[in-house]
């Protein structure tokens, strides 16, 4: 595990920050397997600082950032606005992003990332916890599964002008579970 890794709540002035940790992320998994043209065009519109501002201002949205000493090693986000793709359950919860740095892999991160979020969902009373996750992810889907989610759809998520198949995941939460 990281030595230092310290896990915070995300405010407005951290728009800039989770910008730029979320292109570095998604261009260091995703580059190899995309078009550079939908990679261009998925990055400019979804992960620029005004969007990330807006989805930081929103009162449905929490970020997590897991620092490593002064660096940050990744970052979660989770949602609890209603979405026609949620799984049928009382108050779910979307794990929307859990993104980790490439050299932050494999040193229980994403792990002390995903303990944060099912900490988050079982004090927000959440009986369920959900996400969406590429098909080819092979690693991601993995992890997911190593960590109980199970499952339960898929819907389409489009990178650039690519339609691609998410499957969509659930976790049941136990009362007792934290």
């Amino acid at each position: 595990m990281t030595p230092h890794l310290t896990i915070h709540t995300a405010d407005p002035s951290a728009a800039e920050i989770i910008s730029h940790i979320s292109i570095t992320t998604f261009t260091q998994t995703f580059a190899d397997t995309n078009s550079k043209e939908d990679m261009d065009k998925y990055l400019a519109e979804q992960m620029n600082v005004a969007k990330i501002q807006r989805e930081l201002e929103d009162p449905y949205n929490t970020f997590f950032l897991a620092w490593d000493g002064d660096t940050l090693a990744g970052f979660a986000k989770v949602s609890s606005a209603q979405k026609p793709d949620a799984p049928h359950a009382d108050n779910p919860l979307e794990i929307e992003r859990l993104y980790v740095l490439k050299e932050y892999q494999n040193k229980k991160v994403g792990a002390a990332l995903m303990n944060h979020c099912l900490a988050f969902a079982h004090r927000g009373h959440h009986t369920t916890v959900w996400l969406g996750v590429w098909e080819h992810n092979h690693k991601a889907i993995a992890f997911y599964t190593r960590w109980g989610y199970t499952p339960f759809g898929t819907h389409i998520f489009t990178l650039g002008t690519d339609e691609q198949t998410d499957i969509l995941m659930k976790k049941q939460l136990e009362i007792n579970e934290f």
